[in-house]
């Protein structure tokens, strides 16, 4: 699988972002990279797709993916897509505050640390639905880092589309995410003008 080496910060100043929406508490001191020359329309489109993409952790093939789907579904294509991506089971330990970053969400996920309705789920890209519940699994939870970072995260504050127990280490899907939902300075109406040329 391919991995991008880059420095979080450096990624973060060349897309515009604040490291803050993907968990860094660390503010960049330098300012975002700032071109004289006026961007071309292909050029902030492709720019919003690469940052959505390093937000959310997700490669080209699999953005692609989920974009297909999103246009499929009912409704704006672009709220469609944020959506998808809100309701990776990596996101949702993230949002839960089970995890300080999303990578890092995807590592205890692959490891196997999380259950989804029972069953144990190492699949970061799963996708899931309402009324799911994701807890940390029984023989997981002595672990001392996932009480650990859940003690860290735990004025974090939980999206409305999602119910935390922390005293179980387990949270409810309540419903999908709507776009009022995602914080992130994303503007999706631009990755759906890319993609549809």
């Amino acid at each position: 699988m391919a991995i991008n080496r880059d420095p979080v910060l450096k990624r973060c100043r060349s897309l515009g972002i604040e490291p803050a929406f993907l968990g860094y508490s660390k503010k960049s001191k330098k300012k975002p990279n700032v071109s004289r020359r006026k961007a071309s329309e292909y050029s902030l489109q492709l720019k919003e797709k690469q940052k959505t993409k390093f937000v959310y952790g997700v490669l080209e093939k699999q953005f692609r993916k989920y974009f297909d789907m999103a246009s499929n579904k009912k409704g704006v294509t672009g709220e469609n897509l944020l959506q998808i991506l809100e309701s990776r089971l990596d996101n949702v330990v993230f949002r839960l505050g089970f995890a300080s970053t999303r990578p890092q969400a995807r590592q205890l996920v692959t490891h196997g640390l999380f259950e989804v309705n029972g069953k144990k789920v190492d699949i970061p890209s799963y996708l899931v639905k309402p009324g799911d519940v994701i807890s940390v699994r029984e023989s997981k939870k002595d672990y001392a880092s996932i009480k650990e970072m859940a003690e860290i995260n735990k004025s974090r504050v939980v999206p409305k589309w999602l119910e935390k127990d922390l005293n179980n280490l387990s949270g409810k899907v309540i419903t999908l995410a709507s776009r009022e939902d995602i914080d992130i300075p994303i503007e999706e109406h631009l990755i759906v003008e890319l993609y549809s040329k």
